[in-house]
């Protein structure tokens, strides 16, 4: 969803979001991520150019939550964090809410700088952490078409038989 309502979020309806986030497994337990809370509209409109494309819509969002990560705490932060952005990207539609990810980790804005460390900048984030993504969080502005199943791709999909070839 990248079109949303004027609308707030109840503070309910973010810490559900968090919750979800905090709750998400990670490797070793070592919960390698962090999270920025944004609802500064002046905040969100710097934070919708850190990027050449993708990020824009970010400031009609009434929400945001910048997904972080450690690499000292954990090689594997970029799964971590990962899981952490998609439990809350889940959390939202559960909630009835639109979400949408922005990559934000190996992008660049129009220059070609670096998409993270404008987020770093923006945000005061601290060197050691790594910026993966912001998730964009508000009231659906939009309808959008329920998935079509007929496009589900299941030759992508290969049963294990030691009998049969998998490929």
């Amino acid at each position: 969803m990248r079109k949303f309502t004027d609308e707030l979020l109840s503070a309910d309806e973010a810490r559900l979001l968090l919750r979800a986030a905090l709750m998400s497994p990670s490797s070793k337990g070592l919960h390698a991520w962090e999270f920025v809370v944004v609802e500064d509209k002046a905040t969100l409109e710097m934070l919708s150019q850190c990027k050449s494309q993708g990020a824009d819509f970010l400031s009609g969002a009434p929400l945001a939550v910048v997904v972080l990560g450690d690499p000292q705490v954990s090689d594997v932060w970029i799964e971590d964090a990962s899981v952490a952005a998609t439990q809350m990207l889940l959390q939202a539609e559960d909630l009835g809410l639109g979400a949408c990810w922005i990559q934000v980790r190996d992008r660049h804005d129009a220059e070609g700088g670096d998409a993270e460390e404008n987020v770093r900048r923006i945000l005061g984030i601290p060197d050691q952490l790594r910026v993966l993504a912001i998730v964009a969080v508000g009231h659906k502005g939009m309808e959008r078409k329920p998935f079509n199943e007929d496009r589900l791709l299941w030759e992508k999909v290969h049963v294990y038989s030691p009998m049969l070839p998998c490929f």
